[in-house]
């Protein structure tokens, strides 16, 4: 049992099976039928004008913060952001942009932050241009962003002329949870990055979105950072399989997960758990335990966990974990002193 991310997911036999039947071409050259598809399909899912496939999240990410800056332009966004503390300081590497990072709550920041943040028009200092939110927010236990809080972002990127990018890396997740819609969230941001590997089951890739303009720039900025694949249909089918099959089943993980953070609370080794909205767990574990003898006590369980930082723990939850799972893993908290 592998709590340890969503990432650790492998294909069942219907995800395989979509994989050896797929029609592929040369994506470089725009002829791959299913990599055509799953873009196709994303972009109408999100109302937007066009569609990229990547390899990863991260290469999503930096496409899109390296299309919308310039070398030397300020990127706003938490201090918890994905995009700041976990893809290899690719803000700095990629576009030769700075990042204004904001304490927020939970890794949301809110439009009085961000206003706040703009730099002046002044030749000291370093243009504002982006400003990119995570929903959810990974470090922050996988919340959810407030449709009020975005709309009230976007308003303040607009009257700035500043540019706002989602890293929605679990953003279908955002969307069983919140009830909120892929279209809404295509009408209010400038681009978007969506994964296929996390809880929709894929073994790689991500899609990001935008206007034809953007994704005609991204698809040259793609290939640059080594991104241009051949016959990727075969990983692409994957992505179209999981849309068919797998959003709706991410609702299974949300509930374990709250079912497990239930026989936590119960402990008292257990201290603050973020609030648990989707499918991510963190939370504090006290004397007798540290997150370190917690970890591999589970481990000796054949149960792996992350230690994420000296207090706490992370723990989450996909489609690999069964409900029978989930009743072995409380039954192992309950066993703990």
């Amino acid at each position: 049992m592998d709590y340890r991310s969503d990432t650790f997911t492998k294909p069942g036999k219907g995800m395989l099976n979509a994989m050896i039947e797929a029609n592929t071409g040369d994506d470089v050259f725009g002829e791959d039928p299913t990599v055509n598809k799953l873009e196709a399909m994303m972009s109408e899912l999100f109302g937007m004008e066009a569609a990229l496939y990547c390899p990863s999240g991260t290469m999503s990410n930096q496409i899109a913060i390296k299309v919308h800056t310039l070398p030397g332009d300020e990127v706003i966004c938490s201090t918890l952001a994905h995009v700041y503390i976990y893809e290899g300081g690719g803000i700095a590497f990629n576009a030769g942009a700075q990042v204004r990072a904001l304490e927020g709550d939970r890794g949301m920041i809110t439009a009085a932050d961000v206003e706040a943040a703009i730099n002046p028009d002044d030749i000291h200092k370093a243009r504002t241009s982006l400003v990119c939110l995570e929903n959810t927010s990974n470090r922050g236990g996988g919340c959810c962003y407030e449709w009020e809080q975005i709309e009230q972002i976007r308003e303040v990127c607009n009257r700035h002329g500043l540019k706002l990018h989602l890293d929605g890396a679990r953003l279908f997740n955002a969307l069983l949870a919140t009830g909120q819609t892929a279209a809404q969230f295509g009408a209010t941001f400038d681009s978007i990055s969506v994964c296929l590997n996390k809880g929709m089951g894929c073994p790689m890739g991500s899609i990001l979105l935008g206007s034809a303009a953007f994704i005609k720039e991204a698809r040259r900025v793609r290939k640059k950072l080594g991104g241009g694949m051949r016959q990727a249909g075969y990983m692409a089918a994957t992505g179209v399989y999981a849309l068919e099959n797998n959003v709706e089943r991410l609702a299974e993980d949300h509930q374990h997960a709250k079912k497990i953070a239930g026989a936590l609370l119960e402990r008292e080794f257990t201290g603050h758990m973020l609030p648990v909205e989707t499918n991510i767990l963190i939370f504090e574990v006290k004397h007798p335990w540290t997150p370190i003898t917690f970890r591999d006590f589970m481990q000796q369980q054949d149960i792996r966990v992350m230690a994420i930082s000296p207090t706490q723990v992370r723990m989450v939850l996909h489609l690999d974990i069964t409900p029978e799972m989930v009743d072995r893993t409380i039954a192992v908290i309950r066993s703990m002193e």
